[in-house]
């Protein structure tokens, strides 16, 4: 018995200094950039971007094959943050300011066809086959793929309602002094 217990502790101290070791030498370095990327995108790797998910989406931003304006859930804010972050002058002409939005569902017109929480990325969407759903504001990032797969059109974007919770101090406007 105490030779067994002593043979599997000898076993499992050098199979884990081994792979201690194997994670130290063979560790593949990754793209600070790409990595900073990836932490500014919202996650949810819902494919509005085009792409698989918002790593892919990170790797294409850094070597600049995607513009940066590709992640509709990430608005106005997430553009000038990537444009920040990789030091790249941006036409924020074009770009309008959206204001949060959240799903929400009339329970009048929903017949429970179960379409729109499969196709959530962040699964906020709670229901049940054949039951009325709801949405969960705190997990909904506003990317409208469920409005999409709706069939009886229930399914709207609704302005995210200020709380205690959720507000922000605005920045001030910076005012430029015109010379006369």
């Amino acid at each position: 018995m105490i030779s067994g217990i002593f043979t599997l502790t000898l076993l499992g101290g050098s199979l884990g200094l081994f792979l201690a070791l194997a994670a130290r030498y063979l560790k593949v370095a990754a793209d600070p950039i790409v990595e900073d990327i990836t932490a500014m995108l919202p996650g949810s790797n819902c494919g509005q971007c085009g792409f698989a998910g918002c790593g892919q989406a990170a790797e294409a931003v850094a070597t600049g094959q995607a513009k940066l304006d590709m992640c509709p859930p990430g608005g106005k804010s997430l553009i000038e943050s990537l444009a920040k972050r990789l030091g790249v002058d941006w036409d924020f002409s074009h770009v309008t300011a959206n204001v949060p939005n959240v799903a929400y569902v009339m329970e009048s017109t929903c017949i429970g066809c179960a379409r729109c929480f499969k196709a959530c990325p962040t699964d906020a969407i709670v229901g049940a086959p054949k039951q009325i759903h709801s949405v969960i504001n705190s997990a909904c990032n506003g990317c409208r793929l469920c409005i999409d797969v709706c069939p009886t059109e229930c399914l709207q974007m609704v302005e995210v309602q200020t709380t205690l919770e959720n507000w922000r101090w605005y920045k001030p406007q910076v005012i430029q002094a015109q010379a006369a």
